[in-house]
């Protein structure tokens, strides 16, 4: 297993190298560039050159992306143009937000996901069934915005039970007990919408492998046994049902690192997805490409966690 590790390890090397090399020839074909936006009545042209000039705009773009890779490769991916910090030290400040919001929003997701799948599955064509298979063509239907809007707008505004933007109250101190709960506080309400919106999938399989089990051979075998109905569930039944979700948790833990673009941006949340909008907005080609290359390696390496996770599952999988 351990060999099969480090050999995909490996393998995402080229994997990587390709990725990045496609990323910043997209990214030199983006119209305009950071200076763009500099650019006012009042602005000196020739200014605004010195500063391309400095920034080796200029340069051919294979020595561009020389210099980009090999700083890279050190850690070094270069200075936001818009926020005049590096940009390692913004994106790591933006992963942590996103990173509290994706675990948050992968517990509640299964912990709605699972129960309901389970008990639809169990008491298919009952009307708990009828209401569970209702809330995922609903909540299918819904956009992201949409649900994210409404959320925003009554339960924040509204009712005014969670805060509307931020990650944090600035009236409690970094390491008290005060600051972790306003940190929760504040991404309940996109965690809530987040997970809400991500159950469809989750119930859906769940659901159709609940109802597959239940006409298995081993099933029969263990309520001939005079097994109780409970147990048969929750040992046979439910282990073998997980199959197809440990299939798709990896992806679906690294995806969510991505942050979302609709939550983060509506709720005002800084994190990743709120950022990667801002620096296309802003013409941040460093931030651009660092978050890109950070997605591509989050996507790699979901595949792996997936089929770790599913080795892990089932003791039958293993990875050789």
């Amino acid at each position: 297993m351990w060999k099969t590790i480090i050999r995909r390890v490996l393998v995402m090397i080229p994997q990587l190298f390709v990725l990045s090399l496609l990323i910043f020839i997209m990214a030199k074909f983006m119209p305009g560039d950071p200076f763009t936006g500099m650019i006012t009545p009042d602005t000196d042209p020739a200014r605004i050159e010195e500063l391309r000039q400095e920034a080796g705009f200029y340069d051919p773009w294979y020595q561009q992306y020389f210099n980009w890779i090999m700083n890279a490769a050190n850690g070094d991916f270069g200075k936001s143009y818009t926020y005049k910090v590096a940009v390692a030290d913004l994106i790591g400040d933006r992963a942590l937000n996103t990173l509290w919001l994706s675990l948050l929003s992968v517990f509640l997701l299964y912990l709605i996901a699972i129960p309901l799948g389970v008990l639809a599955g169990r008491y298919q064509n009952s009307f708990l069934d009828k209401i569970v298979v209702l809330y995922s063509f609903i909540s299918y239907a819904i956009p992201v915005f949409v649900l994210a809007l409404i959320f925003l707008f009554f339960f924040g505004y509204k009712l005014q039970w969670f805060p509307t933007s931020g990650t944090v109250d600035i009236k409690y101190d970094s390491g008290t007990i005060g600051y972790l709960w306003s940190k929760i506080y504040h991404i309940l309400l996109p965690a809530i919408t987040f997970a809400l919106l991500g159950t469809t999938g989750v119930i859906q399989y769940l659901r159709t492998e609940v109802i597959d089990a239940k006409s298995m051979d081993y099933v029969r075998t263990a309520r001939s046994k005079g097994i109780p109905i409970n147990k048969v569930y929750t040992k046979h039944i439910f282990r073998n049902s997980l199959l197809p979700i440990a299939a798709f948790l990896g992806f679906t833990i690294t995806g969510l690192l991505g942050g979302s673009i609709f939550i983060e941006t509506i709720f005002g949340y800084p994190g990743m997805g709120q950022l990667f909008i801002q620096s296309i907005s802003g013409r941040d080609y460093s931030v651009i490409t660092a978050l890109v290359m950070l997605f591509g390696f989050t996507t790699l390496l979901g595949s792996l966690l997936s089929d770790i996770i599913m080795s892990i599952v089932d003791p039958r999988i293993r990875i050789d």
